[in-house]
């Protein structure tokens, strides 16, 4: 990947998958710092396009995009497209025309498509309403099909997340002897993992499939004397025991707080970057190589929790009731 498609990424996940149709394909999510954040429609519209490109002034993007970021065509058009169900198009193509971008619809943005002259691609004709999102930049760097999307809510990053560590490819089996009648659904249908011959060369030479740019602590977020226990049963009083004498990360944190004062200009969301938890002593101590923090979702329904950890996460001192 280049400078400009990664400037400003402080985080981001690379997975390596082999599709059964022997494709190689790489998923890659990326989380921005707060300069580089995508915040407004001249953002997204200068990273992401959906547009057929001019002819005139870039004939090789235009012959890129409609070698690969050409969706179907599916609908009527053409019924047997894969991406059918049920007679309609699961992707949600064609798409409407815009003449704007539209921000966070869904998650994602709608993008612009404004109305114009469609071209021959083949032996269909094709409007803005067929094409993929796509970065012009990295299509014409790598001459391949590259959906790029702008994540605009927490649904759609953790549709993403999800979607990497998915698993690995199958396919649905059914086995069924000649001329037996046999209704059992389950046993009918074996979930076969399939291996293409790209992803058996590519294990069998132990070549990396993932790869993670930090390590994501996950930081407790409790009130005074109400940390989560883990025990088995009959051994509760034990376990409280235990817990009565370890600290959790926050209140390590608030300990750290006290003792060293490097660590006053530093947040509680931030304190992984700087220091690592020794499990075994339940102490912060500095740190060799950077992680990101992670604070827990809280219901703002569990109102002091929920305003303990947003706290937190704008202050850099610690509650002074919470100091235990």
């Amino acid at each position: 990947m280049s400078l400009l498609f990664w400037k400003g990424a402080v985080v981001f996940i690379r997975l390596r998958r082999h599709r059964i149709l022997e494709i190689l394909v790489d998923t890659i999510v990326k989380r921005l710092d707060s300069e580089s954040k995508i915040r407004t429609k001249d953002d997204i519209d200068k990273f992401g396009c959906a547009e057929l490109p001019d002819t005139c002034t870039v004939l090789r993007l235009f012959q890129i995009v409609t070698k690969c970021m050409v969706h179907g065509p599916c609908g009527t058009i053409n019924i047997n497209s894969p991406c059918m169900r049920d007679g309609q198009c699961f992707k949600s193509f064609p798409k409407q025309f815009k003449d704007d971008t539209e921000e966070n619809v869904n998650g994602y943005p709608t993008y612009r498509r404004r109305a114009t002259e469609p071209v021959q691609v083949g032996k269909y004709s094709i409007d803005n309403t067929w094409i993929v999102p796509y970065n012009p930049w990295l299509l014409k760097k790598f001459n391949a099909h590259i959906n790029v999307e702008v994540c605009a809510s927490v649904k759609s990053v953790k549709y993403l997340y999800k979607y990497v560590y998915k698993g690995y490819d199958a396919a649905s089996v059914k086995i069924q002897n000649e001329g037996a009648l046999d209704h059992d659904g389950i046993l009918i249908f074996v979930g076969g993992r399939y291996a293409s011959a790209p992803e058996a060369m590519w294990r069998l030479n132990e070549f990396n499939l993932s790869y993670k740019s930090h390590t994501v602590v996950r930081l407790a977020v409790h009130l005074p004397q109400q940390q989560p226990i883990v025990y088995e049963d009959g051994q509760e009083a034990q376990a409280i025991k235990r817990a009565a004498l370890r600290k959790t990360t926050l209140t390590s944190w608030f300990e750290l707080k006290k003792n060293y004062p490097s660590a006053h200009n530093i947040s509680y969301s931030d304190i992984p970057q700087y220091y690592v938890f020794d499990k075994s002593t339940t102490n912060w101590k500095k740190r060799q190589r950077g992680v990101i923090g992670r604070l827990p979702v809280v219901n703002i329904l569990n109102t002091e929790r929920y305003y303990c950890g947003f706290y937190h996460c704008a202050r850099m001192e610690p509650f002074d009731l919470m100091i235990f």
